[in-house]
């Protein structure tokens, strides 16, 4: 791999380890905490090999997913969580959770603006499917965000009015060119949503932000928190779920709604993922401070090479592990994709071009050459085929591996430009 690597691009790579030399040890830290918090959790919960053990069929009677349950709660700053591996990705789990706390007739509305594409069909701003909450007779409203901030005027005068079910926030920027929301940001809004109206619900997807920050958005007063465990929280190590996490009457309803009423949390077989569901969260920590460390350095190399509009900078503060750059072509989108797939250790071969995806309204591109099938814990990259042609990486499970393949993709980029 290095003998493909242009000779400019791996000398400034050779000089990045200097130059970023404090910020990661920054990460570090932060990485510290969060395994303090992690290590903590599990043995307070006593966690025991035994709690690895298969439970099939109806799955009753399961310790293992007792305490996995109690240790995500812990982690996340919630009061309970429903860990499962039918949970199969991000949106399923916010689907799960509108559907289990909205009912006919309520509002919702989104206080990060338009939500990214996956989620549009679902509340029903695109498309004719019949299960929208849309079709359900939910309300949507949506309040744009300005200059990358809450509109907080905007959002307290509107809550006054006491006809509002819940309020979702989406801490990352999904395909939006803002910049992601920190904890910081959220806690502050939330604290004055309860001065307003402490009834409303305050969900927020918590996608691609678990364990950048010391704190979690349960920590700050978020009532719901939902993401995936091909994500930040399955270390990637777990090979499908989601959770949603927060108060106790919440989460028994969100459980109601997967299993049956009268069976909530008591049933779900394991599939035999308990110990990696376990193993993922341990291993968390450490696969986020990769992740970001990745970002970094190749917001690093964008940069130094002269890549307009690269978000975050290299020294900006990060919320989350999502890397954007606009490529300003399509070819040159196209081509430094397929540089990153071409580097992965599963699927190298693949030629990745632009194609449909479900769920998505313009064509996409995907890297995503994974031990597990679309885990963005792992490093991967998409992007909407449409102008500025910005492209999103993410993931990253070793810095070593993570550099290799954005050099490689650099150095294709490099030499399609140059002939």
């Amino acid at each position: 791999m290095i003998e493909q690597i242009d000779k400019e691009i791996l000398e400034l790579a050779n000089r990045s380890d200097e130059d970023l030399k404090e910020i990661y040890q920054k990460l570090d830290e932060v990485s510290l905490i969060n395994s303090d918090r992690i290590l903590s959790a599990f043995i307070e919960n006593r966690v025991s090999y035994t709690d690895f053990a298969d439970i099939n069929g109806y799955g009753n009677y399961d310790e293992g997913r007792d305490k996995l349950e109690k240790i995500f709660a812990r982690v996340l700053g919630c009061e309970d969580s429903l860990v499962r591996p039918h949970i199969m990705s991000g949106t399923n789990a916010l689907y799960l959770a509108f559907t289990s706390f909205l009912k006919h007739g309520d509002m919702m509305i989104s206080l990060t603006g338009t939500p990214y594409d996956s989620l549009q069909e679902m509340i029903g701003l695109c498309g004719n499917s019949s299960q929208s909450l849309k079709a359900y007779g939910v309300k949507y409203e949506q309040i744009d965000l300005v200059n990358d901030e809450f509109d907080t005027e905007t959002i307290i005068e509107r809550l006054k009015r006491k006809d509002v079910k819940l309020v979702e926030i989406q801490r990352s920027r999904g395909y939006s060119h803002r910049k992601s929301l920190t904890i910081s940001q959220i806690e502050e809004l939330i604290k004055k949503i309860k001065v307003v109206n402490d009834e409303v619900i305050i969900m927020v997807d918590n996608c691609y932000g678990e364990l950048v920050e010391e704190r979690e958005p349960g920590h700050v007063g978020a009532d719901v928190v939902v993401g995936s465990l091909m994500k930040n929280l399955g270390g990637g190590v777990a090979s499908t779920g989601g959770y949603i996490a927060g108060r106790k009457d919440l989460i028994a309803m969100a459980a109601d709604r997967l299993t049956a009423p009268g069976i909530g949390k008591e049933q779900g077989a394991n599939f035999n993922l308990n110990n990696s569901f376990f193993k993922g969260v341990f291993m968390a920590p450490k696969a986020v401070k990769e992740a970001l460390k990745t970002a970094i350095f190749a917001s690093y190399m964008l940069e130094k090479l002269g890549y307009k509009n690269v978000s975050p900078r290299y020294d900006e503060f990060r919320t989350d592990i999502i890397q954007t750059v606009e490529l300003g072509d399509k070819e040159s989108l196209v081509r430094f994709t397929q540089g990153l797939q071409e580097s992965s250790p599963i699927d190298s071969f693949v030629k990745v071009l632009p194609a449909p995806m479900p769920g998505y309204p313009f064509d996409e591109v995907m890297a995503c050459g994974a031990f597990t099938q679309g885990s963005t814990i792992e490093l991967s990259a998409d992007a909407p085929v449409i102008e500025p042609y910005t492209l999103y990486m993410q993931g990253g499970l070793s810095l070593e591996y993570g550099k290799l393949s954005i050099m490689k993709a650099l150095s294709d980029l490099k030499k399609m430009i140059n002939i």
